[in-house]
């Protein structure tokens, strides 16, 4: 339920509070579950309703920090960030390691399609142009730049395959923490 509340809002707290409101409304309406679908769906369409309402509800706002910066920078008419050098070292380091991940992958492809789907997709020639260099017909060019893609996309799957299943993971501190303010608003109800 987390993932999917996740998925919603985008954001870890967020999903968290989505979670606990929408385990205290099943709770409450759990006499008017009818047995139509399963329980596993009743409570999903419970987390995606309040997740997707809170969505409605945002609105546009504005960080203080970003207000009190651009009035602190007033030689600038609009603040580009700076791509290079800015970056969260975390972030480097992810993508460092997501790009030798995929470095690796088109490594492995048979020689005839990593060279078109290099030049296709990281060079971004066109399918004459890459039909030219290579003195291939473009349909040769379009048929081996579609291989190449399930090639690497069957590749990547078996890599990270058992990584989606750990993705976002809900457990441990996370799993306790909602279930100790679930529990707390549940007993001051009671009140």
């Amino acid at each position: 339920m987390f993932r999917i509340a996740r998925s919603v809002v985008g954001e870890d707290a967020e999903a968290e509070d989505v979670l606990q409101e929408s385990y205290l409304r099943a709770y409450h309406k759990l006499a008017s579950f009818r047995g139509d679908s399963t329980l596993l769906t009743w409570l999903t369409s419970i987390v995606l309703n309040e997740a997707r309402g809170r969505l409605r509800k945002r609105h546009s706002m504005v960080g203080l920090e970003q207000i009190d910066a651009s009035l602190q920078d007033t030689h600038r008419v609009i603040q580009f960030p700076s791509k290079f050098g800015s970056e969260d070292p975390a972030v480097s380091a992810a993508r460092a390691q997501i790009r030798r991940l995929l470095e690796d992958a088109i490594d492995e492809l048979p020689q005839v399609f990593r060279t078109v789907y290099v030049m296709r997709e990281i060079e971004q020639c066109t399918v004459e142009e890459t039909a030219v260099q290579l003195a291939l017909r473009p349909e040769t060019v379009k048929t081996r730049l579609h291989r190449a893609r399930r090639l690497l996309r069957t590749s990547l799957q078996g890599t990270l395959a058992t990584t989606m299943t750990e993705a976002f993971p809900f457990m441990g501190l996370r799993c306790a923490r909602v279930t100790e303010a679930v529990m707390a608003r549940l007993e001051a109800d009671r009140r």
